[in-house]
């Protein structure tokens, strides 16, 4: 499938729609997988650009009783709680107004569940709290039933708050727990590294840097910056013109690029530090 058969797609979609259509609405109703749209677009906010198309909602912050109603529905259809790759599918939404509000994915069920109950929302979800709440007691149950060990193992996050990494040494005062944090780590290990930065950009890739590649040789390479390596598959940016992946976690095994974890880098240099 070529580029302008996608644009194409996208542009029927959006006129059977009367908007322009969200990831999942547009996977739903044309079966073009993300590999397809990553190939020849790189996100799926460029393809919606390259078809003259607006992404719906940019800019604009969405209330939290629209995101529970639109999580709800997902668990209503699967019968369970969506995983971040359901909802990145059946969700109208991205996930990160919930993965900000409740710290990670892992904990957006219990916090729904919380919500929901504080809300007095369980006369018209009562199947939906039914059902999470059938899964967080199954859970309790893999784990020791005492209740200081069920807190110390998952503790949800708190809602009025922001979340910390843990501490590091000076210049860190906390571990990243976002993109912003590793470029900021990265800016600083660069040097021992064998990297000189020559050009941060908000665009793909990231970061454009020298490296050194043996006695007096350099060669330009372009890094994308991830919190975890596998986001890069969640913002489907192309293979190609990127050189590899700088992220503090690295769990994408099977990623064809070079990934530099960082947080692999500080246990093993000169600044270590116990980061379990």
């Amino acid at each position: 499938m070529t580029k302008e058969e996608i644009i194409a797609a996208v542009k029927k979609c959006a006129a059977e729609l009367g908007r322009a259509p969200s990831m999942g609405e547009f996977r739903k109703a044309t079966a073009i997988g993300k590999g397809q749209i990553r190939k020849h677009s790189g996100t799926f906010k460029q393809l919606l650009e390259a078809s003259g198309l607006e992404a719906r909602g940019s800019g604009h912050v969405v209330e939290m009783k629209d995101l529970f109603a639109d999580w709800a529905g997902i668990v209503q259809r699967l019968k369970k709680s969506p995983t971040l790759a359901d909802y990145e599918v059946q969700s109208k939404y991205s996930p990160r107004p919930l993965v900000r509000r409740f710290g990670y994915w892992v904990n957006v069920p219990a916090g729904m569940l919380e919500y929901a109950k504080k809300g007095g929302l369980e006369g018209e979800w009562e199947d939906v709290l039914k059902i999470v709440g059938e899964e967080q007691e199954s859970e309790a149950k893999e784990t020791p039933t005492s209740e200081p060990q069920r807190r110390a193992r998952k503790p949800l996050a708190l809602h009025d708050r922001p979340v910390y990494g843990q501490p590091m040494f000076a210049p860190f005062s906390f571990a990243p727990t976002n993109e912003q944090g590793v470029l900021f780590v990265f800016g600083f290990l660069a040097h021992d590294l064998g990297f000189s930065i020559t050009r941060i950009q908000t665009g793909f890739p990231d970061v454009e840097a020298m490296r050194e590649v043996g006695p007096n040789k350099c060669q330009k390479v372009n890094l994308e910056l991830e919190y975890e390596s596998k986001n890069f598959l969640a913002h489907m940016h192309p293979l190609d013109g990127c050189d590899g992946i700088v992220c503090w976690i690295d769990n994408w095994p099977e990623c064809p690029l070079e990934v530099i974890e960082l947080r692999s880098v500080i246990r093993q240099n000169r600044f270590a530090a116990d980061l379990r």
